[in-house]
């Protein structure tokens, strides 16, 4: 069985600069680590993988040449082998040209059963990318995934969770599911893995290697939104003390929360 696992580079806090001319973080290897949702992600394909015999976990991730350095770590975790999409012409993507690239890489690698991504991203929570991604290969796909019921040989049963019911559902074989925060305890990267996976190759595809070579539709020229302002939230510890009896001070907040618009 094979399986593709996407997985993202995001900052590692909320200091992150941005470019000032398109809008978009900045993104050069510094306090930076592995998207969270995507670990999940990782240990659900690692679970598969005591379910059943003979599968191989592709990683897969986009961004700039320091975005190896998630690809090894999903390598010491127990992915099998590891692929870098990168290109400059690739910034500035938004969610639809990213999930666009991705998908011209997994057909460019075209050996799977089954794609599986993060619920979302730290760094933009729009939980659009993976399906989107299922979309331009068209296959079905299945979000917030929370449990691994049964892997058959065609097809996939697993429980989605939503906001007020469980569901639980057969897919058939290509498919891509999304994963939630909490599904799993993700692992951490091991030791004897990162000695023998030390010299691994990580394949690196740009442009070129594309069936769809059109820089037109990639990055900032394919993405149909553009971020007209992005910065960083400024804080405030200003305080105010209030005095009187209980019924002053219930007035006086109540005063407050409407003047804040928090009611």
């Amino acid at each position: 069985m094979k399986i593709i696992t996407c997985i993202k580079q995001v900052p590692a806090s909320s200091n992150v600069q941005v470019d000032p001319d398109t809008g978009v973080l900045i993104r050069d290897g510094n306090n930076v680590k592995m998207n969270p949702f995507d670990l999940y992600a990782l240990e659900t394909a690692f679970q598969i993988n005591s379910m059943v015999s003979n599968v191989d976990i592709h990683s897969v991730t986009m961004g700039p040449p320091s975005a190896r350095s998630v690809l090894e770590e999903a390598l010491y975790m127990g992915s099998d082998e590891a692929t870098l999409i990168s290109d400059r012409r690739f910034a500035g993507a938004d969610v639809l040209a990213t999930a666009y690239t991705l998908s011209q890489l997994i057909d460019h690698i075209n050996d799977y059963e089954l794609i599986i991504c993060g619920k979302q991203t730290t760094d933009g929570d729009t939980a659009q990318v993976g399906p989107e991604i299922a979309e331009f290969l068209s296959i079905p796909h299945v979000p917030y995934v929370k449990e691994i019921i049964e892997v058959k040989d065609k097809s996939i049963i697993l429980r989605s969770t939503y906001e007020d019911y469980d569901e639980i559902v057969e897919v058939s074989f290509p498919c891509l599911i999304t994963v939630d925060k909490g599904s799993n305890v993700p692992r951490l990267p091991s030791y004897k893995r990162r000695v023998a996976f030390k010299d691994a190759v990580i394949k690196t595809i740009s442009l070129k290697d594309l069936k769809d070579k059109n820089p037109e539709n990639y990055g900032l020229n394919g993405s149909p939104t553009q971020v007209d302002e992005i910065f960083p939230p400024t804080s405030n510890t200003d305080s105010i003390k209030i005095h009187g009896t209980p019924e002053e001070l219930s007035a006086s907040l109540l005063k407050i929360l409407k003047e804040s618009k928090y009611l």
